[in-house]
């Protein structure tokens, strides 16, 4: 039939999308640096770029959820979707090198401002084998729930999946919460010092990311119980999956390098 589709790629609809958003971002930045010099309605500005954004990631992920159940996502597609979330992997290691740079950086070769010393002198440190090794075990344990998640899946086993993605999700509200109390009781601040601007820069960014990776999680949980997914195909879910991995990883590389050894 003239016109009948001869490939299996995917050549998506015309979208206002990437529009909006780089619209949103813009006017977010704008407001940011005028909020920063107290212009008026500044903050405002801010606000409607952050809530734009927010939109159109929503607007977006529900687009590309419907090319997926409406058979748009070949394997050949999909080969390239997991080419993509690799990358973005790759460039969030990549992000996570910085604070590490400069953790390792000012601990490694501490200066005569503070001391020549790490960590530098009246600094109370946390005990890494308080909440920092609990929150240690409960990533470790979330590891191993969403690989079951997985797996079942794989097996179309939909009700341990359920339970799989449950156990994970709460597991990540918990890391959240006592990493929130944790903040609250610590001994020293972002400012003033490189300890606490490093220390909180670096697990701060890994708390951003556990709770964006809960998010992602909660999402394939919602999709789960609508029957989006198939054994066959589930790469939404098997990104979460991998995204999750990844924030295990780095908080295993915090836990060592800056909870253990840096405020020894």
């Amino acid at each position: 039939m003239s016109g009948a589709v001869k490939h299996d790629y995917h050549l998506v609809e015309p979208s206002l999308w990437p529009a909006f958003g780089a619209l949103s971002a813009f006017l977010m930045a704008l407001g940011a640096v005028g909020w920063m010099h107290d212009y008026p309605f500044a903050s405002y500005l801010f606000f409607v770029g952050v809530f734009g954004i927010l939109y159109t990631m929503y607007a977006w992920w529900v687009d590309v959820v419907e090319e997926a159940e409406g058979g748009d996502h070949t394997p050949i597609v999909q080969i390239g979707l997991r080419y993509g979330m690799i990358l973005f992997i790759c460039s969030e290691v990549m992000f996570f090198v910085v604070w590490f740079w400069g953790f390792f950086n000012a601990s490694l070769f501490p200066t005569a401002e503070i001391g020549s010393v790490w960590p530098p002198t009246g600094i109370e440190t946390f005990n890494p084998w308080h909440i920092p090794f609990v929150n240690t075990l409960i990533l470790l344990l979330s590891g191993t729930t969403v690989t079951w998640a997985h797996h079942a899946l794989l097996e179309d086993d939909r009700d341990s999946l359920k339970k799989g993605l449950w156990a994970t999700v709460g597991l990540g509200v918990l890391f959240t919460s006592l990493q929130v109390y944790e903040y609250v009781h610590a001994g020293f601040s972002f400012a003033g010092h490189i300890y606490g601007s490093t220390f909180f820069m670096a697990t701060g960014f890994h708390g951003f990311h556990v709770i964006v990776g809960t998010i992602f999680l909660s999402v394939c949980l919602g999709r789960a119980y609508a029957g989006h997914f198939k054994p066959d195909h589930h790469f939404g879910f098997e990104a979460a999956a991998w995204y999750w991995h990844f924030v295990d990883v780095v908080w295993l590389f915090l836990f060592s390098s800056i909870y253990w050894w840096g405020g020894a």
